[in-house]
């Protein structure tokens, strides 16, 4: 099933995105095909909505088996903002490469503060769709610099989660072990959400579905997550989640026929699937 298209009168909104930064709009497209069908695993009428005022060829997405892959990523961050906002109603919340994602609109609780960083570029075509608020603030930098952090640590208190939702395996190694001493030094304490693909994944990302489709390339390959503590001594892995062994609440939410694609998956054990995952790690 594709999302609905635009309205013949409007021209759409053009993006103009470099090579990483395009990648977005694979997740957005997701979402929204997903909110159109039967029985979706996730409501997200924002998605549609973009998608439709969007002047791109998404039909080149069309039945990518990556689709709701990234949808079921999507549903764990979402279950994991919840639950620290549920812990903590007036903490705050950093989407890393927040891309054109609508975590906010699925999961803000009216207290929490909120930042949307990414590059200029992402931000320029977010802000034709969003606008910030009191609660809420983009912030146009790369993840790479530290001057969006020290602005975070100025104006929001804690505790803090950063999710980067596919967005550290388009970095270096360096730069993502970098970023989590940086984190952990500026806001001790921190929580990040992140996911990372095994070194074989990144040297067969031709072969894989929707990767071959676009010119960006990954870069950092993580065969055990639990490097991070020796990266940033005294950090924890709180959780580490396959598709097929996601937390049983994300898990006895879903549709049937995604509880059923998803056992057929553990029963193959297929290592594109089994070698990506997602983890939860406090920062000291």
């Amino acid at each position: 099933m594709t999302a609905p298209e635009r309205p013949g009168h409007s021209p759409g909104v053009r993006p103009r995105l470099g090579v990483v930064q395009e990648t977005l709009l694979i997740p957005l497209y997701g979402r929204a095909v997903e909110h159109a069908g039967p029985d979706p695993a996730l409501t997200d009428p924002r998605a549609v909505e973009l998608v439709e005022a969007i002047d791109h060829d998404f039909a080149r997405f069309d039945g990518l088996p990556s689709l709701t892959g990234a949808v079921l990523r999507t549903l764990l961050f979402d279950h994991w903002t919840r639950d620290f906002l549920d812990r903590h109603p007036t903490g705050t919340v950093v989407e890393v490469g927040t891309g054109l994602n609508t975590r906010f609109e699925r999961t803000d609780n009216g207290r929490a503060r909120w930042f949307d960083l990414d590059l200029p570029d992402v931000i320029a075509l977010r802000r034709a769709f969003f606008a910030d608020t009191p609660r809420r603030t983009t912030l146009a930098a790369s993840v790479t610099e530290d001057g969006w952090l020290a602005e975070i640590a100025h104006h929001a208190g804690g505790p803090h989660l950063f999710t980067a939702e596919a967005v550290l395996p388009f970095l270096d190694e360096a730069q993502v072990r970098d970023l989590l001493r940086r984190l952990s030094g500026r806001l001790p304490g921190a929580l990040l959400a992140l996911d990372t693909n095994t070194p074989g994944l990144v040297a067969a990302q031709d072969e894989h579905d929707a990767l071959s489709r676009v010119e960006a390339r990954l870069r950092w390959g993580c065969a055990d997550i639990e490097v991070v503590t020796d990266w940033v001594p005294g950090s924890r892995v709180l959780a580490s989640h396959t598709l097929t062994s996601l937390p049983q609440p994300v898990h006895d939410a879903l549709p049937a026929r995604h509880r059923a694609m998803l056992a057929d998956l553990a029963r193959r054990r297929l290592p594109a699937v089994e070698e990506y995952r997602m983890h939860l790690v406090q920062l000291p």
